[in-house]
């Protein structure tokens, strides 16, 4: 097959923003690419056009472009004519997009489209309880009626797109994301450094991150010793209107809790795996997700892993066995988790290799890439 994808992102060093969606495309592409399928990456609002190969896949930079009026359409006419001519020249057989934005919207192309729930503005609206801008709810309505079929992360994700955009006769068929699990290796996850408490994600409110605060002032009431390091883009605080919510969490931080408390702003890519590889234990509190890429990244690196209990982070891991579960505004039992792996270094070995086990039967590429190609051909028969 000959399989398109358009998205905002991508892990590369030519692409300006890469983040779990981009991250969870590059996989599938890879994995797409050596079982001899031929992948094309579209990457829209960049600097500048560009087009290249690498590893097989070929790349399409679509630059970023200013109008007058109307950009929100004529842009995305733009991307259109621009994906089309490639599909047409290089005979492209599908295309997928995301529903972000709802960048597809006006888009026609001559090929089925599927559309994946990596997460909506009116997913995440909806999620975290906040009014969603009319443009946004209509673009994203309108990209979703123009897709041929859906995919989403996790059974949850897609349950709720399909309420939210009124999915009637068309089934959202659930396929995690995958792992390379070859790339998320850690030979000796006994070593770590004692007390490293990590967080790894965008700093925004709808991940949790202003109720680290909280959780880890009763962290290092047990453990004065320890440390939070916080990694990630920094990004504004819709609820107050700050700039900054990593100045937003800071201003929550006692004298004594900043001096164990590090943000390093955003890394590249290869550093995150090092950052892991060095964490006692990774904490994901987050309100809004779809899935969550650095999640099974870090439970593959057999790091214990305390997350959100919320609708889709059930299907990460088994509560207890394989990470914990507990809800962002529970400060103390989440803490109280926390604090229990930094006590017992037994079971802290006992539940990264359940997080690995698990992750190996859910989110191995290899396994997903099958579904994925299954469900792309099903689309081209029915298209055909």
């Amino acid at each position: 097959m000959k399989i398109g994808f358009i998205t905002p992102e991508y892990p590369h060093p030519k692409v300006k923003h890469a983040a779990g969606l981009g991250t969870s495309i590059k996989n599938l592409a890879v994995a797409l690419e050596q079982q001899g399928h031929d992948v094309y990456v579209f990457v829209y609002a960049q600097e500048k056009a560009e087009t290249f190969v690498e590893d097989g896949i070929s790349f399409h930079l679509i630059p970023d472009l200013s109008y007058k009026v109307a950009k929100w359409y004529q842009y995305r006419k733009y991307i259109q004519h621009t994906v089309q001519a490639i599909v047409t020249k290089e005979q492209i057989e599908i295309l997928e997009v995301p529903d972000w934005t709802g960048i597809s919207a006006f888009m026609k192309f001559s090929v089925p489209v599927v559309m994946r729930f990596h997460g909506s503005d009116t997913y995440f609206c909806h999620i975290e309880g906040r009014q969603q801008k009319f443009k946004n709810k209509l673009f994203e309505s309108l990209a979703v009626k123009s897709a041929q079929a859906y995919i989403a992360p996790t059974q949850y994700a897609g349950d709720v797109s399909s309420q939210l955009f009124q999915i009637k006769n068309k089934e959202v068929r659930t396929i995690h994301y995958g792992l390379a699990l070859e790339q998320f290796v850690n030979d000796t996850p006994e070593v770590y450094e004692t007390g490293l408490v990590l967080y790894i994600g965008t700093i925004i409110r709808k991940k949790g991150v202003l109720e680290l605060p909280e959780i880890f002032k009763r962290v290092q009431q047990q453990h004065p010793t320890a440390r939070l390091v916080l990694v990630g883009s920094d990004a504004p605080d819709l609820q107050t209107r700050q700039a900054s919510t990593w100045e937003l969490l800071s201003s929550q931080l006692t004298s004594e809790l900043k001096a164990n408390v590090s943000y390093l702003g955003k890394v590249p890519y290869q550093k995150v795996q090092e950052l892991i590889q060095k964490a006692h234990v990774c904490v994901f509190p987050t309100y809004a997700e779809t899935l969550g890429m650095v999640t099974i990244e870090s439970m593959a690196m057999q790091k214990p892993v305390v997350n959100s209990n919320i609708g889709w982070a059930q299907e990460l891991m088994e509560d207890g066995k394989s990470g914990y579960l507990v809800h962002p505004s529970n400060h103390t039992t989440y803490a109280d988790r926390i604090i229990n792996l930094l006590n017992n270094k037994e079971l802290c070995r006992e539940i990264g290799a359940e997080a690995l086990r698990f992750v190996s039967t859910k989110f191995d590429i290899k396994k997903q890439v099958a579904k994925n190609i299954q469900f792309y051909e099903e689309q081209i028969g029915t298209r055909a």
